[in-house]
Formats: structure tokens, sequence, C-alpha cells
């Protein structure tokens, strides 16, 4: 059996349902059912920084980072994604050595930017003592 599972159904158009255990997401190339699939990439792959984020903060002895926001953006060039970066902002006061130490080692721990190609790894910047 394998760890994830997921239907989806799209009866025309762009338009697409996934059925994700108890969760439903309508995703729409056109952005009018829904965000388009590379859209919620981009909102996945932050979700997942953040957690991975807050993994590594608590493997190094950062065990509050309080609140981390996360700035996405992407560019595409005929619809397909190019590049993607992160303005972190952490609510912790860390120091810019021990800060760009924790988002690099994130960007490694990250599942879904693995299984992104090479160049689609976000370009990360951060500030810290952010509120």
């Amino acid at each position: 059996m394998a760890d994830l599972e997921t239907t989806t159904i799209s009866n025309e158009g762009h338009v697409a349902s996934s059925r994700l255990g108890d969760f439903r997401l309508t995703t729409d190339a056109d952005d009018d059912a829904g965000p388009n699939p590379s859209a919620v990439l981009l909102a996945d792959y932050a979700a997942c920084y953040a957690s991975a984020l807050r993994v590594t903060a608590a493997d190094t002895d950062y065990d509050d980072l309080g609140e981390v926001r996360i700035e996405a953006e992407a560019d595409r060039e005929d619809g397909e994604l190019t590049a993607i970066r992160f303005d972190v902002a952490i609510a912790a006061a860390l120091d810019a050595a021990d800060a760009t130490d924790l988002v690099e080692a994130a960007l490694a721990e990250s599942h879904i930017g693995a299984a992104l190609r090479e160049e689609l790894r976000a370009d990360v910047s951060v500030e810290t003592d952010a509120r």
C-alpha cells in the first residue's frame, strides 16, 4: 500500500478536483474555479519549507522561532515555472549567521524542494526579529 494516495477527476476544461483523504482541492489552470496547479505547488513548497525550518531550528536548539512568515513568489515563462523565491521573516531574534545557516539547512530538509528540479529550489532571503 502506498504512503500517499489521491484521486483526481477532470470532467472538462482545465478544472480538476482532487480528493486527499478527507479533503478536497479544486485546481484550475485558468484560475477561475480554483488556484492554478503552479500556485498550489508554490503554497505547498512554502508550507513544507516552514515545517522544515521549524524542525531544523529545533535540531539546533532554537525551540521558539515565534511566527514564521514566508512571502513566496514564482516566475513562469510560457506557463512553466522558472524560478521560486522565499522572503522569510522570523519573529525570533537570531544573529545573521545563525539565520543564514538555519534557512540553508531547511532547504535541504524540505521534501517538496527535494522533489523539484535543482534550478527550481527556492532562493531564500531572511529577516529576523520580525514583528
